[in-house]
């Protein structure tokens, strides 16, 4: 599936069952906004991920062996655990 970015470039894709996780590049995202996000087989978002703060944007994503959740790294150093159905914090950790 091809999938259009909202405002910077797609860095990473990761197909699921629900649609496609997109993770754009942070430089020049709006920062009110989240880089990342679920959208469907029809172009339409899903959920967007909650962010651990409003100022960061995610850098790194990957999927986790439970197939429930999901794993993004900020720029700001947090370790997040997101719910793979929702894009809702379920852990953060402060990575200093």
């Amino acid at each position: 599936m091809d999938v259009e970015a909202l405002y910077t470039q797609i860095e990473k894709t990761i197909q699921i069952n629900t649609g496609t996780i997109v993770l754009e590049s942070p430089i020049g995202f709006p920062h009110n906004e989240t880089n990342l996000y679920l959208v469907d087989r029809n172009g339409e978002i899903i959920w967007r991920a909650e962010k651990p703060d409003q100022v960061t944007a995610f850098s790194r994503v990957k999927l986790n062996e439970d197939g429930d959740t999901f794993s993004a790294y900020t720029l700001g150093g947090h370790a997040c655990e997101l719910d793979l159905l929702s894009g809702k914090l379920i852990s953060v950790v402060r990575i200093q």
